[in-house]
């Protein structure tokens, strides 16, 4: 398996698009933990049990930033929908012996924002 943090981070995110839970399971460590604002810590299996079903709706990613620093990747994207809304996430991963061992989710706005430029919504 490669050992690239970008690398494995990227086939997680493919994993989704080409609705491949073989792959996905293949990157995440036995041990792993997500959190986001929905979830504290969960474990693998309650993450594959609550967050892998979105891949029935996930059609593709779009990278605005990948940065690796050791082994943590930073990913901002824009995540294609299958129901017509796009979606722009950042998320924070550890790898470790090449897999993904913690997630970090931080939830992005609606695309297209709901403020317009140089503007902002109330709530």
């Amino acid at each position: 398996m490669d050992s690239d943090p970008i690398a494995i981070v990227r086939k997680s995110f493919q994993a989704y698009a080409d609705s491949d839970r073989a792959a996905a399971e293949s990157v995440i460590a036995g041990d792993f933990h997500f959190t986001s604002p929905l979830d504290n810590r969960i474990d693998r299996e309650t993450y594959f049990a609550r967050c892998w079903p979105n891949h029935e709706w996930i059609t593709g990613f779009e990278f605005v930033r990948l940065i690796q620093d050791g082994g943590q990747v930073v990913a901002t994207y824009i995540g294609q929908s299958s129901r017509g809304k796009p979606f722009r996430n950042t998320e924070i991963f550890t790898v470790r012996a090449g897999k993904i061992v913690e997630v970090e989710v931080y939830f992005g706005w609606s695309i297209p924002h709901k403020a317009a430029e140089g503007g902002f919504t109330e709530g």
